[in-house]
């Protein structure tokens, strides 16, 4: 159990704002709050989940630091579970730092990092893969992020994951009278019976580990690196598929001498697009280290965007960086077919053959819609619709729930081998665990303050 003592933060990010909030949770959190507020009616008068005007009180001085709107909840419905006051002032740091001073002043603590999530789930609110999906709220970064982690939020991945943890625990619990009170008048269980029913859990399990990588496109997007020699359009493209002038465009070839990135929403998908200075034999130092940081952003991408200036036409440089990029995936954009004919365009394209081709005029924003459905097409096939699909976003209930189904092909291996019982035991008990280490019905503290270390004050 946690130390239970009255923690406070501000909840918003920092910076001048419309409102600030100082979030306060804990036994005590009525009593300070009612020694700096003044309203109409005294704190304790007011009514539980309502919201009250009045003005936050130096209790020394009686100096008045701001006009506020104040939140008063009672346990257990709240956040927490436990009392409850959000404080809403005027956003500048300095008014927000105030307030909280005089918060702490009066017996609060400084809430560490995801304290109060820490004792949502603590206090029975949330569980942990619940918890774990307020941080991904927080930070996603499309509708579909979002989404995504709101069904976790609301419990869909949880309730799965209970349900095939809570069928391991009675097939354990019927194994353990079987063979240790065999007098007992209750049906036997066979080997048999356990084989059949933890291969319904394996596939369940199975079917929420293939959902990863889709989840892991939603929580983190892919990093997609746009490659080609000097002056085929990069930068244009970078642009125009960000809808900001980031990167600078001349006709200049060799502009661009640095990584120049921006994360931007293709379809619901988080992608992350990176400039690279245009690939090809130089002398010019400042350009050479553009060029080596190029090479090494190919070989942490998920995707590569290769451009070919239709004008000039393929030549050895070209075919030098597709065979870097060979082995990745990637989408070759055949860049100003305004400035040529369609024949010259298709004989570009038949070089290509084994590449996705799309001809294109960034200029013109001719090809852009082709090219956001072939990204969406290589990295979410069937579409991105979450309907009632059970998707994980993290590596840790990724981690885990591979090593559930381990342990339970290691018991119907066992099984199959002639082991008894109480050995095929031993392994879906540590299915059942493992299972429990993502939800928190089994989980060390260490595991618990690693996952919420993470989290932002305030949250």
């Amino acid at each position: 159990m946690y130390n239970q003592d009255t923690i406070a933060a501000i909840s918003t990010p920092q910076g001048t704002g419309g409102i600030g909030i100082i979030r306060i949770s804990g036994d005590r959190a009525f009593e300070i709050a009612g020694k700096i507020f003044s309203g109409r009616r005294a704190f304790d008068e007011i009514k539980s989940h309502t919201i009250n005007y009045g003005k936050i009180i130096d209790p020394e001085s009686s100096e008045a630091i701001d006009e506020v709107l104040v939140s008063k909840m009672k346990k257990p419905n709240t956040f927490t579970r436990e009392d409850m006051v959000e404080i809403n002032c005027h956003g500048g740091m300095v008014v927000l730092k105030r307030v909280l001073e005089l918060v702490i002043n009066e017996g609060a603590r400084l809430a560490e990092p995801g304290e109060f999530t820490k004792r949502a789930f603590l206090n029975g609110r949330i569980d942990l893969s619940q918890a774990e999906a307020v941080i991904d709220i927080i930070n996603s970064k499309t509708l579909q992020s979002s989404r995504a982690a709101m069904d976790q939020l609301e419990g869909k991945l949880s309730r799965k994951l209970k349900k095939a943890r809570q069928h391991l625990i009675e097939l354990l619990a019927h194994m353990e009278v079987t063979f240790d009170y065999p007098e007992h008048d209750i049906e036997e269980i066979t080997g048999e019976k356990v084989y059949v029913e933890t291969g319904k859990i394996r596939e369940m399990l199975e079917d929420i580990l293939k959902s990863f990588e889709k989840g892991r496109i939603l929580r983190e997007g892919i990093n997609a690196v746009i490659v080609g020699r000097p002056n085929v359009g990069k930068s244009s493209l970078l642009n125009e598929l960000s809808g900001k002038n980031k990167a600078i465009v001349t006709d200049i070839p060799g502009t661009t001498r640095d990584i120049i990135e921006e994360f931007v929403n293709i379809n619901g998908i988080p992608v992350r697009i990176i400039d690279t200075a245009g690939i090809r034999e130089t002398s010019d130092v400042v350009e050479k280290i553009g060029v080596e940081k190029a090479q090494n952003a190919i070989e942490n991408a998920d995707l590569v965007i290769m451009m070919i200036d239709a004008e000039s036409g393929m030549d050895h440089e070209d075919e030098a960086i597709l065979e870097k990029v060979k082995n990745k995936k990637v989408i070759v954009l055949i860049n100003k077919v305004d400035l040529v004919s369609e024949q010259t365009a298709d004989a570009i394209a038949g070089k290509l053959s084994g590449f996705r081709t799309i001809k294109a005029s960034v200029k013109n924003e001719i090809g852009m819609e082709e090219l956001e459905k072939e990204i969406t097409d290589l990295f979410m096939k069937g579409g991105i619709g979450l309907n009632n699909e059970v998707i994980i976003t993290n590596v840790r209930h990724k981690d885990l729930i591979a090593r559930a189904i381990k342990s339970i092909d290691e018991a119907r291996g066992s099984y199959e081998n002639g082991m008894p019982l109480d050995v095929i035991s031993i392994d879906i008990k540590d299915a059942a665990d493992f299972i429990g280490q993502i939800t928190g019905e089994s989980v060390s503290e260490d595991v618990i303050h690693e996952i919420f270390k993470n989290f932002c004050l305030g949250k």
